[in-house]
């Protein structure tokens, strides 16, 4: 499935209503302060947040004064993002392919990815491009799901998808509804890829 520029411009005034989108119920957002606090390295690390939307998950990593470039390419989520960052430090947003993002190679801990590999038209190939972004102890971070709509990737897709980039995936399930504000009925996860040693 591929998305229009167009389409995510028109998605992003009402993209943060969506519970795990603009994290305004404080049960939603320390659910997702505490699952990014144990899937990305200690402080300080620079983390690369592809699709970043409207940035509500780089300026969580940002309060926790990681370094973090968030890349999207709607134009009208990047304006949201620079918004809601304000002049916050150690975060910027930039408008760009998260597939293939103009970021430097080999100078990231953490690529970051929640809920846009699916939508890739080259999951696989955008993937080997994120290896390149990662210092040589650094990880891929996936939130990913496979959706009642039909719409996304199960975890097992996933997993293959990390280990065919080269890495090892540790699979974590999240059926915990303070993530998503509310009771799910479909498989939501995250796939956390390593370089094997």
């Amino acid at each position: 499935m591929t998305s229009s520029r167009e389409q995510w411009d028109a998605e992003a005034e009402a993209f943060d209503t969506e519970p795990d989108h603009g994290l305004h119920d404080p049960v939603v957002r320390d659910a997702w302060q505490s699952l990014l606090r144990s899937l990305v390295p200690p402080i300080p690390s620079r983390i690369a947040d592809l699709g970043c939307g409207t940035g509500t998950l780089s300026l969580l990593l940002a309060e926790d004064a990681h370094h973090v470039d968030g890349v999207d390419f709607s134009p009208e989520m990047i304006r949201r993002a620079e918004a809601k960052a304000g002049t916050f430090p150690g975060v910027s947003f930039t408008v760009g392919d998260a597939a293939a993002p103009d970021l430097p190679p080999a100078a990231y801990d953490v690529v970051l990815c929640r809920h846009v590999l699916w939508a890739l038209p080259d999951p696989a190939a955008a993937l080997g491009r994120w290896v390149d972004l990662l210092v040589p102890d650094g990880r891929v971070v996936l939130i990913e799901g496979s959706w009642s709509t039909g719409a996304g990737l199960t975890s097992e897709q996933s997993v293959a998808l990390v280990e065919g980039a080269g890495l090892s995936a540790t699979l974590r399930p999240l059926p915990d509804e303070a993530y998503w504000g509310g009771r799910i009925d479909d498989e939501r996860y995250a796939v956390v890829g390593r370089r094997r040693a």
